[in-house]
């Protein structure tokens, strides 16, 4: 069941702020679930999608970098409610964003979405029991006011407007262009040059082979070395299972990927020499014989302490044995007029440098966030089963596991906050709010070293050792806790009083 998207009305004609039962912030993987679940599971309720950008698809509609794709497999990173269909499990940017746009259209998700709305500042009334939203349309400085009775941010955990680039020294003197992935200019032309991809994460990984098959050669310059495992690009599984109905074979294979990632999480975590043997034998088989392994594929963190990245059908360890790329384990002295000089006294010479350094982390999106008054900030904020927030009421938060499918966990989140709502509705609640109450030990939300994560631990919320106050990764037991488990305990409601009934 859908609702027909409403009327918008601009406070700048004089008219009062227009008013939803749920704002969703951000049309992206999440924000498209959100809408599903809303309009599916809370009817009654008048939602509208606020999306910054022009279009559905947030990080996939973003990120333009040649080979750009996910590394979680497409079984699980699709909805529950509209699986994936193709043989395929590793796939392109491209083929996500359109996964994503087909299914707004299909459900009807896409006539709540507004775009060009960027929600600059919520502010919490406990008198009116509702939030007072702030919305910046297109280019337009003067913000719109908007109303809402739950706020559910689906925004993601990083900026938009700018990825993460260290200051290099001597950076003004390289001749060439210097590009960071999550801006790529899509008239930028490789063909025939020589890169240097500063970096070693998931985007490098994914980049080196997508641009080793245009470029005259492509050198991957990593400081230090990441966990790459090759995976099949296709699931057998899904041609074994072909001739069965969908409602049958796609929970299967759906299962099967989240108990397979489930169980090398697990290993690695618990058994960390032996993961670390089983990698690292695993990128020998694939590599030349000699090839270097130590230093170029050999972490001094255990597995998981950081992303693994994976590889469709060990791509990344082909483009290294063709000649076409290759990869250097130094750190960068400076930059020079033709290149790259290292600390160790080499030289890499470059026609374009390639700056895959990270993202910036953004909590909330940016987003301004008041109560009565008071400012909240998200680093001083603690997760309540998360997806709520300490001591503000009437907000959501979606955010995915680091070691699994974003959707997996960004779909209970939404199902979660569908039963918060019914059961408010049940009642006659108008407020929730989650009390942090005494003191609780604090750590950070992610139980990751990666750089982009230590960089932002002091400005995204926090967690704890103990129920509810911190984020399982452990897809497993959070579908019971969140289909079947106590959700309101821990958390305090409020009815309107009858000075606040309105007609």
């Amino acid at each position: 069941m859908t609702i027909a998207a409403p009327d918008e009305i601009d406070l700048r004609d004089g008219a009062g702020p227009e008013h939803f039962d749920v704002v969703v912030v951000g049309a992206g993987i999440s924000g498209v679930g959100a809408g599903y679940r809303l309009q599916t599971e809370c009817p009654s309720k008048r939602y509208a999608i606020f999306e910054a950008r022009g279009a559905i698809g947030g990080t996939w509609d973003l990120m333009r970098f040649p080979g750009v794709r996910s590394d979680s497999d497409m079984y699980t990173l699709a909805y529950p409610f509209r699986p994936w269909r193709d043989a395929r499990s590793i796939v392109d940017g491209e083929s996500i964003r359109n996964y994503v746009r087909d299914t707004a259209t299909e459900l009807g998700v896409d006539r709540h979405i507004r775009y060009h709305h960027r929600v600059v500042r919520a502010e919490w009334s406990s008198v009116d029991a509702r939030w007072r939203l702030e919305v910046q349309i297109g280019d337009d400085a003067e913000p719109v006011r908007y109303t809402t009775d739950f706020l559910y941010l689906c925004s993601g955990y990083y900026r938009y407007d700018a990825g993460y680039l260290p200051g290099f020294p001597g950076r003004e003197r390289f001749g060439g262009p210097v590009v960071h992935p999550q801006h790529w200019p899509e008239d930028l032309d490789y063909a025939g040059k020589r890169v240097v991809v500063i970096g070693s994460g998931a985007t490098a990984v994914t980049l080196i082979p997508a641009m080793a098959e245009k470029a005259a050669h492509v050198t991957m310059l990593q400081r230090s070395p990441s966990y790459v495992v090759s995976v099949p690009g296709a699931n057998g599984l899904h041609d074994l299972l072909g001739r069965l109905p969908e409602r049958v074979s796609a929970p299967i294979i759906r299962w099967f990927n989240v108990v397979l990632t489930t169980l090398m999480y697990q290993l690695c975590r618990r058994r960390p020499a032996l993961a670390r043997r089983m990698i690292t034998s695993g990128a020998e088989r694939l590599l030349p014989a000699g090839f270097p392994i130590d230093p170029h594929f050999t972490p001094t963190y255990d597995p998981w302490d950081q992303r693994v990245c994976l590889v469709p059908d060990g791509d990344l360890f082909t483009a290294l044995g063709s000649g076409r790329a290759s990869v250097v384990t130094d750190r960068i002295r400076s930059f020079t007029e033709t290149g790259i000089e290292l600390e160790s006294g080499t030289s890499l010479d470059a026609d374009m440098i390639v700056a895959a350094t990270g993202l910036e982390m953004l909590a909330w999106g940016g987003i301004e966030v008041s109560v009565d008054g008071v400012a909240r900030e998200p680093g001083k904020s603690f997760f309540y089963r998360g997806f709520m927030m300490s001591d503000i009421p009437n907000m959501a938060v979606c955010i995915g596991y680091t070691n699994a499918s974003w959707t997996l966990r960004a779909d209970l989140t939404s199902r979660s906050v569908c039963r918060l709502l019914n059961h408010m509705d049940r009642r006659g609640y108008v407020s929730v709010v989650a009390p942090l109450g005494d003191a609780v030990a604090a750590g950070p939300s992610f139980a990751l070293t990666s750089g982009y994560v230590q960089r932002a631990a002091d400005r995204f919320p926090r967690v704890a050792t103990t129920s509810p106050w911190y984020l399982r990764q452990n897809y497993v037991i959070d579908v019971f806790a969140t289909r079947f488990g106590n959700l309101t305990k821990g958390l305090e409601f409020s009815r309107r009083k009858p000075a606040q009934a309105r007609t």
